[in-house]
C-alpha cells in the first residue's frame, strides 16, 4: 500500500516557527514532524510514498530526497496553487495508481497503529475509512456520528459550540480506495472534509 503526505500547509496557526520552514520540518524533541511519520509508515510496512509539497518544497525535498536514506521511497508532487486536501490528493492520482491508499497529514504526531485502520477498511469493504479519536474540545475539527457498525452518519466540519453534536473527530488519516477521487474535481480547491466527505454523510 502507497501512502499519500499532505506536506503543502502554510503552518500559519504556528507562526513565526513556521514563517520560513514548512509545518512537515517543524521539529519535535529535534526531529521533524514528518520524519517521524515516515518512521510510523515504515513501521507498518509501508515504504512508497508520495509527499504532496507546496509551501517552501524544497525544505522538505532537499530534507528527504528519493528516501533511500529513511529505508523508503519517497516521489513528490509539486502544486502550482493550493488545491485543499483532497484536490491535492487527486493532482497525485497518476501516481497513486488503481490500488487502496493511506491518506496522512504532515504535521500529525501521532502513535495510531495504521495496520489496524488497514485491516478495518478492508474488513468493511469501504470505499473511505476515516481514523477517529474524542477530544474535549471538537471546535477546530470535524465531528462526527458513528453507527455501531462503524458508518458515519453525521459529519460537520469545525463546528460553533452551538453546533456540537459529538466529541469524537476526524484526524485526517484515511484509507480510500482509488474510486473516491473520482468526486474530486482536477486543479480545483476541494477538501475532504468540507466538500467531500460532507456530502455523503
Amino acid at each position: 500500500m502507497k501512502a499519500v503526505i499532505m506536506a503543502g500547509g502554510f503552518g500559519t496557526r504556528l507562526r513565526p516557527l513556521t514563517m520560513n520552514t514548512p509545518k512537515p520540518m517543524v521539529p519535535i524533541v529535534n526531529i521533524p514532524v514528518m520524519h517521524r511519520i515516515i518512521t510510523l509508515l515504515k513501521k507498518h510496512g509501508i515504504t512508497e510514498i508520495i509527499a504532496l509539497v507546496y509551501y517552501y518544497p524544497e525544505i522538505i525535498m532537499n530534507y528527504f530526497k528519493d528516501g533511500k536514506d529513511f529505508g523508503v521511497k519517497i516521489s513528490y508532487v509539486k502544486a502550482e496553487a493550493d488545491f485543499g486536501t483532497a484536490g491535492s490528493v487527486r493532482n497525485a492520482s497518476d501516481l497513486i495508481g488503481n490500488d487502496e491508499f493511506l491518506v496522512i497529514s504532515g504535521d500529525v504526531l501521532t502513535d495510531i497503529d495504521i495496520s489496524k485502520a488497514i485491516d478495518y477498511h478492508f474488513d468493511k469493504k469501504s470505499m473511505a475509512t476515516i481514523v477517529l479519536t474524542r477530544v474535549k474540545n471538537p471546535l477546530p475539527y470535524g465531528i462526527v456520528i458513528v453507527k455501531d457498525t462503524g458508518e458515519i452518519v453525521r459529519f460537520l466540519e469545525k463546528p460553533s459550540w452551538g453546533e456540537v453534536f459529538s466529541d469524537t473527530i476526524n484526524t485526517g488519516i484515511y484509507v480510500l480506495n482509488p474510486s473516491v477521487l473520482e468526486f474530486v474535481p482536477y486543479k480545483q480547491e476541494f477538501d475532504f472534509s468540507k466538500n467531500l466527505f460532507s456530502n455523503f454523510a
